[in-house]
């Protein structure tokens, strides 16, 4: 089944969950640390925010994923899966304690008529967490939390060109931690999350590269949500950053998501992109 790809400005509609089960259970990545848990009742408040961010700043549609007891990760809706259409290539997390949101995610997807692709269980893939587009290509990162065999099947079930690229910092499990594609032809990047021969691809496929500081990628700026021209990314982030950013017509919407970070997660990684609309052709 070919699945036509939208133009990335047009997509106004995202999937959240409200962190209503949110905690700091348990560690699967560098971040998380038991000894540093969330403080729920502010990460209820940050997350309030991001939502009226998008949904009456820049008056996109979100829809929510019911929470659940037992999987505080579920708000991460990004790694849920991959969408296209009404498609849905649904996760096979890595680590056992996500596992357990792997059927939750399944069944919304179903209720909501979607058609649900399932790869080979014996290779993990971690939904838009490592799988983004930039223009009509899938970059797709692998080693930390996807494999990298995920990619050729995720190619056949979308009839895609797929990029595999692999990560190289621990700190950055996922590929959206560290890579954020801002149109067709621009993206946000930490080059060093990324190995030699991984940098070498990125550079030949994006004609602008805006590479982030160290100090700018470890508060996950990389990890935002791009609308058009209209950028939601963590508060803090520098100077620098921000010129950049604007001087290539960008608007930065700063939102603080400190208790999130503590799980390893920032703006990008709490949205699940759902639908697209074809947008106008320019005469």
């Amino acid at each position: 089944m070919s699945i036509r790809r939208l133009p990335l400005a047009a997509c106004r509609s995202f999937l959240m969950c409200r962190p209503t089960h949110y905690a700091i259970a348990y560690e699967i990545n560098p971040w998380m640390r038991l000894a540093r848990p969330a403080n729920h009742r502010r990460a209820l408040s940050q997350w309030d925010r991001l939502y009226r961010t998008l949904t009456e700043t820049l008056k996109v549609q979100v829809r929510l994923l019911p929470p659940a007891p037992g999987v505080p990760d579920l708000v991460f809706t990004a790694n849920a899966g991959l969408v296209h259409g009404r498609t849905l290539i649904r996760s096979n997390f890595r680590h056992p304690q996500r596992r357990r949101e792997e059927p939750l995610v399944e069944r919304y997807f179903r209720r909501e008529g979607f058609r649900i692709v399932r790869l080979p269980r014996r290779f993990n893939f971690e939904g838009e967490g490592d799988a983004l587009w930039v223009g009509d290509t899938l970059v797709m990162g692998f080693r930390f939390r996807s494999d990298a065999p995920a990619h050729e099947h995720a190619a056949r079930a979308l009839d895609a060109r797929v990029l595999p690229v692999e990560l190289a910092d621990q700190r950055f499990y996922h590929l959206d931690t560290c890579f954020c594609p801002l149109d067709a032809q621009t993206i946000l990047w930490f080059p060093k999350a990324f190995d030699r021969y991984s940098r070498k691809v990125i550079e030949g496929l994006a004609r602008t590269r805006i590479a982030v500081s160290e100090r700018d990628a470890v508060r996950f700026a990389c990890n935002a949500i791009v609308i058009g021209r209209s950028i939601v990314m963590q508060a803090g982030v520098s100077t620098t950053l921000k010129r950049a950013l604007s001087r290539r017509g960008f608007r930065l919407y700063p939102v603080e998501l400190s208790e999130f970070l503590k799980a390893g997660g920032a703006a990008k990684c709490l949205v699940l992109q759902l639908h697209c609309q074809p947008s106008a052709r320019r005469s």
